[in-house]
């Protein structure tokens, strides 16, 4: 069975934040990430899931919307200051893993362009990762459904950058639900470049609700993963269709 990891922005967003860590602990799991740092208390989160014996696997640098696109080279020193400001918290909360996303493409700029500053950006990215003992993954997201102007929107790109960049600091995020919508192909590419692969998550298409739900076969992608060397989380980031615990529960069956 994977490292899962429930995300509580999704999962058990009915209860306040800090609740929704005693709920994921009395759901039988020990791990859970969260999105942004700038709208929560960071202390209370650490004293929480060190009550709770639960790791943070995973948060994000920040909402893109505020520090700007990486594939706009202006933007770069404003996101690496954010991003040290992560790094700080992710120390104080015993997380190795940063999300990192890359904004919104730029209209009337080439996309070679905008990859290239994007490049220059993760490797940036990447030196500070190191510095700071952390993992980032960037992600890439569906522009189909959820995620309009995005700029990095298939995996063969996100895998070639982070390859070309070649830094251990540095891997994909793999979003199964992101990735079914835009490419298909989930267990062929998985495979294909676990080693490249820092971080996972998980939700059925479509609807992005729990795994079951949908057209994914996540107990074969579950079971492939696992005969991998991979050591990371899978991040259950999904809207669950009806009883939070229970969709939980039907995770592990399921698993």
């Amino acid at each position: 069975m994977p490292r899962f990891s429930v995300c509580v922005e999704m999962i058990f967003r009915h209860l306040p934040f800090i609740e929704r860590l005693e709920a994921t602990a009395k759901a039988g799991y020990d791990a859970f990430e969260f999105w942004q740092w700038q709208d929560k208390d960071i202390g209370a989160i650490a004293a929480e899931a060190s009550r709770l014996h639960l790791k943070v696997a995973a948060f994000t640098v920040g909402p893109n919307i505020a520090l700007g696109t990486l594939v706009d080279a202006s933007n770069h020193d404003a996101y690496l200051e954010t991003m040290r400001t992560a790094i700080q918290h992710a120390k104080h909360l015993d997380c190795q893993t940063i999300i990192v996303t890359t904004g919104n493409e730029i209209a009337g700029v080439s996309r070679a362009a905008q990859f290239d500053a994007l490049q220059r950006g993760l490797e940036r990215v990447a030196h500070a990762a190191a510095e700071g003992g952390v993992t980032m993954v960037v992600e890439p997201l569906n522009t189909r459904v959820d995620h309009a102007g995005y700029f990095l929107d298939h995996g063969a790109d996100a895998f070639r950058i982070v390859r070309e960049i070649g830094h251990p600091n540095l891997r994909v995020l793999y979003d199964m639900y992101h990735m079914q919508i835009m490419d298909g192909d989930l267990i062929s590419t998985i495979e294909s470049n676990i080693d490249l692969i820092g971080h996972f998550h998980v939700a059925d298409v479509p609807g992005r609700h729990e795994p079951g739900t949908g057209e994914i076969n996540y107990a074969n992608i579950f079971r492939r993963i696992d005969a991998t060397a991979y050591a990371g989380h899978v991040g259950l980031e999904y809207r669950p269709s009806g009883d939070h615990a229970a969709s939980l529960a039907g995770v592990k069956a399921l698993a």
